[in-house]
């Protein structure tokens, strides 16, 4: 998604800032660990797929990534300072005499990432067996369930079990309710477009958010039965098992709903206030389009 490109949030414990083309080759070395491959259930891709992966999941309208980080501070050349907008200090890099410094401080500080996956599907709940079918007004009150499926990792073994995840999970969910309009807004947009994936949004009285203002029904997280940690860490925030017997893939699926959610985000569970911030990049300039060639060339 772009709508967090230029966004980093924040509380005392973790910052949260955009999947940006500077961060790849560490998550390449993360993904090249065969327990996280398992974990993720992903497939091991080359640095050029990697640099492919993060301008694609930029631009799909379903998909919100952040990558958390400890908190950490852009340390700015005494020479840059005049030109430095003390607003951005979440910048990884600033403009001095037509150059960029890169912080090292942000790569040596990333732990992990967090992401939402929006989805959406017809109302299931009418009965099947219905001769007359629902009526056209429940039709369209009863459209679209718009579920958001959460991705937690914590790659780097020294900061696991220490409390990032829960506080990564719970600054994100923060920031999803802020924004859920503008989240859903952008999804409406993609899969209304003539390119969006089949299935979705593609019937005839297919809604506007004027119309059928979106929201999220539920978020779910499907976690491996093994994952122990990971199981007591979202369930511990008020996740629920749908079965108590693993998938036929040996995962658990957790459900958090919509009141849940906001008792949840209501409940100032974070450590420290929320913070936003701009997050300027040279690398994502454009938006994230740059290729991965001039990516590497530049040596990010």
């Amino acid at each position: 998604m772009l709508i967090n490109y230029q966004t980093c949030v924040s509380t005392q414990k973790v910052a949260l800032v955009p999947y940006a083309a500077h961060h790849v080759p560490k998550y390449h070395e993360w993904m090249k660990d065969p327990d996280i491959q398992e974990a993720t259930a992903s497939e091991p891709l080359t640095l050029e797929e990697e640099y492919a992966m993060q301008r694609s999941w930029r631009k799909h309208g379903n998909k919100l990534t952040f990558v958390i980080c400890r908190p950490f501070e852009l340390e700015i050349p005494a020479h840059g300072k005049e030109n430095s907008d003390r607003n951005d200090v979440a910048a990884h890099s600033i403009s001095i005499d037509n150059s960029e410094v890169y912080g090292k401080d942000e790569i040596d500080a990333m732990i992990g990432d967090v992401n939402l996956f929006v989805s959406d599907s017809a109302d299931d709940e009418s009965d099947p067996d219905d001769a007359n079918g629902p009526s056209p007004e429940e039709d369209t009150a009863k459209y679209v369930v718009v579920i958001g499926e959460l991705e937690l990792m914590i790659a780097e073994p020294a900061h696991q079990g220490r409390g990032y995840g829960r506080a990564a999970l719970l600054l994100f969910l923060d920031y999803i309710v802020r924004n859920e309009r503008a989240i859903l807004e952008e999804f409406h947009r993609y899969t209304t477009h003539d390119a969006a994936p089949q299935g979705q949004f593609k019937s005839a009285a297919e809604p506007s958010l004027t119309q059928f203002p979106l929201q999220f029904d539920h978020f779910s997280a499907k976690i491996g039965s093994a994952n122990q940690r990971s199981l007591r860490l979202f369930e511990g925030l008020g996740f629920r098992k749908e079965s108590e017997t693993p998938s036929y893939f040996g995962e658990f699926e957790l459900r958090l709903d919509r009141e849940r959610l906001m008792a949840l985000v209501g409940s100032g569970g974070k450590e420290g206030a929320y913070q936003v911030q701009t997050y300027r990049c040279a690398c994502d300039s454009d938006g994230g389009s740059r290729d991965a060639g001039q990516a590497m060339k530049d040596g990010q």
